[in-house]
Formats: structure tokens, sequence, C-alpha cells
């Protein structure tokens, strides 16, 4: 016959042990959730324009953050100035990058950029969604044509 300290020990372990494999599965579905943020990509694009600026901010986590005049002339129907504006980040690792942002900034020429949306905002990485991923700098003659000429004559 059990007594009831053994009874209360007993439960006592077993209670211990499911809180103990209840802790395991929340820490492995937190970094799971956490992977799925940082490496999954929701959806990924070009977006082309002028490069207005580009920084590095922040207080705690230094991150490159920067925006793209779109030069849309009045697709965007918005009084705000801001609307005509896609704001970027750029990941910290990704030098190269961050300086051909740079070079295409002060040059003041058109660009397209490649960018990656993500799931959500960590702040050690960015401050917005959208992740630059390359820039490809437009050739002078595409530059210089109107853009009904563009569409028809197709280099």
């Amino acid at each position: 016959m059990t007594t009831f300290s053994e009874r209360a020990s007993s439960a006592k372990r077993s209670a211990n042990k499911f809180f103990r494999r209840l802790l395991v599965v929340v820490v492995i579905v937190f970094i799971g959730v956490m992977f799925f943020l940082y490496y999954g990509t929701y959806s990924s694009g070009v977006r082309a324009g002028v490069v207005l600026k580009v920084s590095e901010r922040g207080m705690i986590f230094k991150t490159h953050e920067g925006q793209l005049d779109i030069l849309s002339f009045g697709a965007v129907k918005s009084d705000n100035q801001l609307s005509q504006t896609f704001e970027f980040s750029v990941e910290k690792s990704r030098d190269e990058l961050i300086k051909q942002i740079e070079d295409v900034a002060l040059s003041g020429e058109r660009v397209r950029l490649r960018y990656e949306e993500k799931y959500a905002v960590l702040p050690w990485r960015g401050e917005t969604k959208y992740f630059v991923t390359g820039v490809e700098r437009m050739e002078s003659d595409e530059r210089n044509k109107p853009q009904d000429q563009k569409e028809k004559f197709p280099n």
C-alpha cells in the first residue's frame, strides 16, 4: 500500500516531466517560427526609380535603410509626395550591395531594385519588410526614351 507522501511525490514527478516536455515543445515551435519569419519570403519583385537616400539607422541595432522615388507621375492618386516612394532595407552583411546603392544615390540615375518581401519586421534586421537583393542600372538610351516608345520599340 502506498502512502500519501509517495503518491504526492509521484504526482510531482509526473507534473515536472509534463512541464519539461511542454517547455521543449514550446522552444522548438518558437525556433521554427523564428526561422520561418527570418528566411521566409512572402513575395519578390522589381521596383524602378531614383534612389533618394541610403542611411544607417538605429540606436541598438544598426540597419541600412533607403528610399526609392518611383517617379509615377500621377499614377498614384494622392497629394502626399511620400506615397510615391518605396522604403526598403538592406541586410548589413551585403556590403557590396550597400556600396552600389550609395553610388546610384549620389549619381541620381534611374535604377531597378530587386527586392524580397518578408513576412515580418525583425528589429535587428531592418525597419521594413522589403529587402533589396540586387541593383540594376538602367541603360542611358533606355532612360532617355519616352515611355510610349519603350513599349512600342523594344530592343
